[in-house]
């Protein structure tokens, strides 16, 4: 019964369909499917959300077995014929994901940054890996930037961050802590946490990473290597803090955030970014599109929750007022609840993103549940800065209708659009990243 929900769910949200329990095809030789890619996801997300998968699937005595190589295991259930099925999942960073989907020895790519314009190139062949279908966010992660838990230092903006592992600030004392030399510890050049760190921090400033910093295919022992090591600093993903402690991070204009689930959801933290599965279009694996769709289902993001990201569930939250905030955003934080969800839109157009498309049916089930369809829903428009202020607020406030239009069609009627421009930035505006991320829509219900 569950299964046959999420088929017509997936069938709304146009996402792959998962099959009946039972109904995938079990050969009697070889895994049924090959996962290979990020180590942020492989190490515990992907194993889990493949359990329970083979769990729905009617299989029992779930297991995994580890080969002798590192970063590698088989998630093995039987049939009730006592069949042997086999998922494989290889985990030595988001671009050999993208290799193995070119060299056809794996069925789905797991990567923890979005596929390069090179990769899609690439692997044109197996169809569009940006269409809606193909390109699946399954969880929010926040990179966190970790210290020593005896580091007094409370906060770093990313232009410190930049200049500290670029190695230009040799020691704590530079930037206003204590400690003397400054230790970098990082992720290996195959990882996606290592090409989202860098695109977020340091290419946009023209640096690149310093020489003497100790590289990890493991998020668990870099965390732990920084943890051991009172002038260490490193970056890993939200998971993997273990006893190693996050300081806050300040982008721009924004304000300092601590990497809080709230501000994760929403992707407002400076270092926020999103998990994906990749499914080849012309690559017909059936396993692979369950897996997909059980991911998305309510189920696989409560596993998401439980291994430590953040779920793509959408939640009321209480947005405290300030004085930084604009007088009309105060009083609708006084008044109304803001859902955990913001909508983005595809680099330089008004046309929603592929999660937003996913999220416009997370967010209609959440208005219809809630009993919110009549005169109860905001919607408020931000964007990047731009020569003339007018442009900004008209813009802004267009990025809000977009997603009107696309919620007006379930029956939605809104209380209020609202556009506040350029104002509240969530990053800095001096690269297409920040300027990205600050163009956005939230909701905000009454």
């Amino acid at each position: 019964m569950m299964l046959r929900v999420l088929f017509l769910l997936m069938l709304c949200m146009g996402l792959p369909q998962a099959a009946s329990a039972g109904d995938l095809p079990t050969p009697e030789h070889g895994p049924v499917l090959r996962i290979q890619g990020s180590n942020t996801i492989g190490a515990a997300l992907g194993p889990a959300l493949v359990e329970g998968l083979l769990s729905a699937q009617g299989l029992r005595r779930i297991h995994r077995e580890t080969p002798d190589t590192a970063n590698e295991l088989r998630i093995v259930g039987e049939t009730v014929q006592g069949r042997r099925i086999v998922v494989e999942v290889a985990a030595h960073g988001s671009s050999t994901g993208f290799a193995a989907l070119k060299a056809a020895s794996a069925d789905l790519a797991a990567s923890s940054r979005p596929i390069k314009d090179s990769e899609l190139a690439s692997l044109q062949s197996l169809g569009d890996l940006k269409s809606p279908s193909a390109e699946q966010v399954i969880a929010i992660d926040g990179l966190a930037i970790i210290l020593h838990p005896d580091n007094p230092l409370n906060q770093l903006d990313t232009v410190q961050l930049a200049r500290i592992f670029s190695g230009e600030v040799k020691t704590w004392e530079d930037i206003g802590g204590r400690g003397g030399p400054i230790h970098l510890y990082a992720r290996d050049d195959q990882s996606g946490t290592y090409d989202t760190f860098k695109q977020l921090v340091l290419s946009g400033r023209g640096k690149t990473l310093g020489s003497a910093a100790k590289r990890f295919e493991s998020s668990e022992q870099l965390s732990d290597a920084v943890s051991a090591d009172p002038q260490g600093i490193g970056f890993i993903g939200l998971p993997y803090v273990r006893q190693a402690r996050a300081v806050a991070i300040i982008d721009g204009q924004s304000q300092a955030m601590l990497p809080l689930n709230s501000l994760i959801a929403t992707e407002d933290y400076p270092l926020s970014r999103r998990l994906f599965f990749y499914l080849p279009p012309n690559v017909k694996n059936p396993w692979a599109n369950a897996l997909v769709a059980f991911a998305q289902s309510t189920e696989g993001q409560a596993i998401v929750a439980a291994n430590g990201f953040i779920a793509q569930t959408v939640q009321a939250m209480a947005v405290t007022p300030n004085a930084l905030m604009p007088e009309g955003y105060q009083a609708l934080s006084r008044h109304a609840q803001r859902l955990s969800v913001n909508f983005r839109f595809e680099e330089g157009s008004a046309t929603l993103d592929n999660k937003a498309r996913q999220d416009l049916r997370r967010v209609l089930d959440y208005i219809k549940q809630h009993g919110k369809t009549d005169g109860q829903v905001t919607l408020v428009g931000f964007g990047d800065a731009k020569s003339d202020p007018a442009r900004a607020d008209l813009l802004s406030k267009l990025r809000a209708m977009a997603v009107r239009r696309e919620l007006v069609k379930s029956g939605v009627v809104f209380r209020e659009i609202r556009g506040f421009g350029a104002e509240m930035p969530v990053a800095a505006n001096s690269a297409d990243e920040g300027r990205i991320r600050n163009r956005r829509v939230e909701v905000w219900v009454y």
